[in-house]
């Protein structure tokens, strides 16, 4: 049986923590921060968890964790 790919996609926007979680960057930081309130910038710090349901839309992308 052929390997299977990992999207490409994924693989520059997910990482994968330990415990099997998904690790994403907060959308919407990329430019037009002067429309932005000052609690939306700070929430969309750092990485957040991914949702349960959206955790196994990605892992189906990423076959191989990586």
């Amino acid at each position: 049986m052929p390997k299977m790919k990992t999207k490409s996609s994924c693989k520059k926007r997910f990482k994968m923590t330990a415990s099997g979680r998904i690790k994403v960057q907060p959308a919407g930081k990329r430019h037009g921060m002067i429309k932005r309130s000052t609690k939306f910038i700070r929430d969309a710090r750092g990485t957040k968890i991914l949702s349960e349901p959206d955790t196994k839309i990605v892992k189906g992308f990423m076959p191989y964790d990586r």
